[in-house]
């Protein structure tokens, strides 16, 4: 028995936690539903003011009518009175009696009834004053809940952006690497070539100033500074410069 009232009380535990989680999940709905909810109460008070509100007014003209038709009748009992005609005169009096009890049971009813209203009027004044109140809570968290789940995509985002730049960076990287490796691929290529079709001798000896049909720029600025009519100074090819070794030959002197 302690078993299975655990188990019910567990059953409770959890029925309540699940339904505070969809109270949770959709608190700003159930507000709006609320604040619905109350305007329409609202609506039936004050259709009950209005309601409440012509009832006076027609008792209150009711008990109009009953004191001008007291007000007459008291004019006719004098009249019948003053002709000496005092049963007519009791007759009138009679009614006016009766209207004076009337007006005399209205007249309270009219008291209770415009305390009622001015109660009434209170009442939906403050009524209202608290949905407006309300209203504008519920549209200050409605902001900040829009707000935080901005932020929440915005955070959720920014940390995927993170990640795809921090790929984007290593491919680029990987990239350059590839790109490095095949520049110098090239500029070995390029040089086994020059060596062997003889270029890069060539761009050795015509960097020295000995490979034929070329000049150095000394050379040009003499040709120019020649005077006109000379002789342009010729460019002689480089020769080997040989010196010369004395021959020894056996003499016998005589």
């Amino acid at each position: 028995m302690s078993i299975f009232s655990k188990l019910i009380t567990l059953f409770r535990g959890a029925s309540y936690e699940a339904g505070a989680a969809v109270v949770d999940a959709n608190a700003l709905r159930i507000l709006d539903q609320e604040i619905r909810d109350a305007d329409n109460a609202l609506g039936r008070a004050r259709d009950d003011l209005a309601t409440l509100v012509a009832k006076r007014r027609m008792i209150e003209k009711e008990v109009q009518n009953l004191k001008d038709q007291s007000a007459r009748y008291e004019g006719s009992a004098r009249q019948a009175l003053a002709k000496g005609d005092e049963t007519l005169a009791r007759e009138v009096a009679t009614r006016i009696a009766e209207l004076e009890t009337d007006i005399g049971t209205k007249t309270p009813q009219l008291a209770d009834m415009r305390v009622a209203e001015e109660r009434l009027h209170q009442t939906i004044a403050q009524t209202q004053q608290k949905v407006e109140n309300l209203r504008r809570e519920i549209d200050v968290v409605k902001v900040n809940d829009s707000v935080q789940r901005a932020q929440a995509a915005v955070a959720s985002r920014g940390g995927s952006a993170t990640a795809a730049l921090g790929s984007a960076a290593d491919s680029l990287k990987r990239i350059k690497e590839r790109q490095m490796v095949q520049d110098e691929k090239f500029k070995a290529a390029a040089e086994l070539e020059d060596k062997r079709t003889g270029a890069d001798l060539d761009a050795k000896l015509a960097a020295a100033g000995i490979l034929p049909g070329h000049s150095s720029a000394d050379d040009i600025l003499a040709r120019l500074k020649a005077p006109a009519g000379e002789p342009m100074p010729q460019l002689e090819a480089p020769r080997l410069q040989i010196e010369a070794q004395p021959v020894a030959t056996d003499r016998k002197e005589g």
